[in-house]
Order: C-alpha cells, then sequence, then structure tokens
C-alpha cells in the first residue's frame, strides 16, 4: 500500500508574491502621477509605501528565520541556492532603504524633483525584487515541496500574520484575493474560522475596495 505524503500549499507564497509585483508596479506609478505641490496626496502614498515595505519586510524576515536554515540543513546540494535568496533579501532591503530616505524627502514639499528621484528608487527596488521573487519560485519553491513539512511551512504563515496588526488583518486578505484565481481564493476562505470569512464577506470585501479606491482613483472589484 503506498503512502500518500501532504505537501505544503506552495502556491500560497506565489499569491502573495503577486501582490508584491502588483504594489511595486502600481506604487512609482501612482507617485508619478501626483501633481507637484499636493503634498496631501504625497503623505497619503508615502503611508501606504510604508504599509507595503512593512509587509515586505515580515515576509522576508520570516523567511530568514524559518526557512533558508531549514532547507541549508536539509538540502546540501543546493547550499549555493539558498544563500544566493539571502544575498537577495540584503540587496532588496538596501534598495528599500534608499526609497523611504527618498520618501521623507518627497511628502515634506511634493516637489516635482523629490517625486522623480522617489519613483526612479522604487523603480530600481522593484527590478531587485522581481529577480528575487522569479527565482525563488522557480528554484526554491520545488525544494520546500520536497523538504519543508506542511506544519513548518503553516509556521511561516502563522508567524508573517503575528507581525501584521489586527486591524490590518481584512486589509492583507483583501490584497491577497485580488489576486488569487476562484480556486484560490476558495483555499484561502476555507483555511479561515467561519467568523472571519463572514466578517470578510459583510465588512471587509466593501472596506477593501473603499480604501483601493481611494489609493487607485477606480473602481475595483474584489
Amino acid at each position: 500500500m503506498t503512502t500518500t505524503v501532504e505537501r505544503p500549499w506552495v502556491q500560497e507564497m506565489v499569491v502573495v508574491h503577486r501582490v508584491f509585483r502588483r504594489e511595486s508596479r502600481l506604487l512609482p506609478e501612482l507617485v508619478r502621477g501626483v501633481r507637484p505641490g499636493d503634498v496631501e496626496r504625497a503623505r497619503f502614498l508615502a503611508g501606504m509605501f510604508r504599509e507595503y515595505d512593512k509587509g515586505l519586510h515580515s515576509h522576508h524576515t520570516s523567511e530568514d528565520a524559518l526557512l533558508w536554515p531549514k532547507l541549508l540543513a536539509r538540502v546540501d546540494l543546493d547550499a549555493d541556492l539558498v544563500l544566493r535568496m539571502e544575498q537577495q533579501h540584503e540587496v532588496v532591503a538596501q534598495g528599500l532603504h534608499v526609497v523611504m530616505e527618498r520618501l521623507a524627502a518627497w511628502e515634506a514639499d511634493a516637489s516635482a524633483a523629490a517625486r522623480d528621484a522617489l519613483a526612479a528608487a522604487m523603480d530600481r527596488h522593484r527590478q531587485d525584487l522581481l529577480v528575487h521573487l522569479d527565482e525563488e519560485e522557480r528554484s526554491v519553491l520545488p525544494l520546500v515541496s520536497e523538504h519543508i513539512t506542511v506544519a513548518e511551512w503553516d509556521e511561516l504563515g502563522e508567524v508573517a500574520r503575528s507581525h501584521t496588526p489586527k486591524d490590518k488583518l481584512l486589509f492583507m486578505l483583501g490584497a491577497l484575493l485580488e489576486e488569487a484565481t476562484p480556486d484560490e481564493t476558495a483555499r484561502f476562505l476555507s483555511s479561515l474560522p467561519v467568523p472571519a470569512r463572514l466578517l470578510w464577506h459583510t465588512i471587509g470585501r466593501r472596506q477593501y475596495a473603499k480604501q483601493m479606491r481611494k489609493v487607485r482613483g477606480r473602481q475595483l472589484d474584489v
């Protein structure tokens, strides 16, 4: 009799990566659309980028603490790959540091020069991020499926969620579901307690759509 080994649902990380791809593309576009001197809009978008930065930082620090050490211990032939993932995290962090410095300068006066310098730094950050996400999906997630248990994978997600303030959890769910296919959406929602699913359908979906209209200036269907 063949025993079926349960594998972690690594597609979850692919959906999370879609969110970072989307926001790293949209945010510099939105910044470039701000009129010089519109400090209110600059401060609003600066706040959105800081939320993005916190989410990406939490995602990467969870991997650094819980994923790479396990893979390094179990996948000797791919040690160079895992070390490269850590190095890519460092490159992304350095680029974000530059963005955050320019963000502070732009939200102070919303000048055209500060805006354009910020958007350029955001573009560079996105380039570095895509290199990392692409390689992680192509080369690391298959190793995760083979060498990481379901419990260990679930712990990674739980730690990342624990770093998210409770009043931001529905927003983060909306960001994920915006990028999810119908099957992925069903999988995400089925993993939630019934009260949380009810809260999303009755309150969270509307709140997320309202916030995104404010951010992007257009209607969003989630």
